[in-house]
């Protein structure tokens, strides 16, 4: 662990006794339950300085599959009180089935822009990650656009995992949000064309096999590349992430914006303790548990002002996300999936 890690994680630990950066109304001693398809140890940290802060216990339950299901079928005695994802798509599944809440909050609302929360306020994300392209840094290459990767004289040459990943599925969504479906089915079928191997695998195999030649550029997640660039030396993550640059792509002629997905987090509708339930998600969009974020998970905080880890701010930079609103995106998953089949891209 890095000493500004620590410095940071001492940072939080000591809020209770610091000016808060955002206003917090006085609470008694209480408790709220977060259901969470994140693993709970990436955000203890921040639930224990918030506990801290506020005297409010956080009882913690992961989820890994089946969040909707279980709250769902626990009805009106479910102790949930958050609901917490790291998928726009499964938080918009929240909605539809009828598990959360609307939330009025001045604080929520300027934390988080416009087209990063329901415009009714059901939910609000609280950290975002860019879908960037890898590419191996002796290409002469600057700059990209989506649409590039189905381009003949990248034949042979794109490495990417399943289409029918969420990650992607997302990305095809935003084409056919952008697009319409005729154009991004065209786009699929080349894209598909220029793959160096069978769409497989997860997101920092582009890197590896980039290192390897088995291609040349690929799609993945930007917090990837603070997780290899940071590795020890010498280790094999290091070597891939060694091996490529990263670039923001962007879709053409749409306002220059880069396609991001969210982690994100509503009130359940059957909340116990809805009050606290508001306050943590207030305190997740907070400056110093924003740049906790950034600094332990290498993803873009959704607070503006809030610095990036270092490596993702050299090695990526400031992030101009694709100004269409997400939900609107998220709309077109059912169909981005039907699509992917169609075409066989995972064949």
């Amino acid at each position: 662990m890095t000493a500004r890690l620590y410095s940071r994680l001492g940072a939080l630990s000591g809020m209770a006794a610091a000016a808060l950066t955002f206003t917090l109304t006085a609470h008694a001693a209480g408790e709220v339950t977060l259901y969470t398809t994140r693993e709970a140890g990436l955000i203890q940290p921040l639930l224990t300085a918030f506990t801290a802060q506020s005297g409010v216990k956080v009882n913690t339950v992961f989820v890994k599959d089946g969040l909707l299901e279980r709250v769902k079928a626990e009805g009106a005695r479910s102790p949930a009180d958050v609901l917490m994802t790291v998928d726009i798509g499964n938080l918009v599944d929240l909605v539809e089935g009828g598990v959360t809440q609307p939330v009025k909050s001045p604080a929520l609302d300027a934390a988080v822009p416009a087209n990063l929360r329901a415009a009714d306020g059901q939910w609000y994300a609280l950290s975002m990650r860019a879908r960037v392209l890898y590419a191996d840094k002796k290409l002469p290459l600057n700059s990209f656009r989506y649409e590039d990767l189905a381009d003949p004289k990248y034949k042979g040459k794109v490495c990417i995992r399943s289409g029918q990943h969420p990650y992607n599925t997302a990305l095809v969504a935003a084409m056919i949000a952008h697009d319409g479906e005729a154009k991004t089915e065209q786009w699929l079928r080349g894209v598909k064309a220029n793959l160096a191997r069978k769409a497989t695998g997860g997101d920092r195999d582009v890197a590896r096999d980039i290192l390897g030649g088995i291609c040349d550029i690929g799609i993945a997640n930007s917090y990837y590349v603070g997780q290899m660039k940071n590795a020890k030396p010498g280790t094999d993550a290091r070597k891939w992430g060694d091996a490529i640059k990263v670039i923001r792509p962007t879709f053409a002629g749409k306002n220059g914006g880069t396609h991001v997905n969210i982690s994100g987090a509503a009130v359940a509708k059957n909340a116990p303790h809805r009050a606290e339930a508001v306050q943590l998600m207030e305190f997740l969009v907070s400056d110093s548990a924003q740049a906790f974020y950034a600094e332990t998970n290498y993803e873009y905080p959704v607070r503006k002002g809030v610095a990036l880890e270092p490596v993702i701010g050299e090695t990526i930079g400031e992030l101009k996300a694709d100004p269409l609103p997400i939900a609107e995106i998220a709309k077109y998953r059912k169909q981005a999936s039907t699509l992917i089949d169609k075409v066989g891209f995972d064949q």
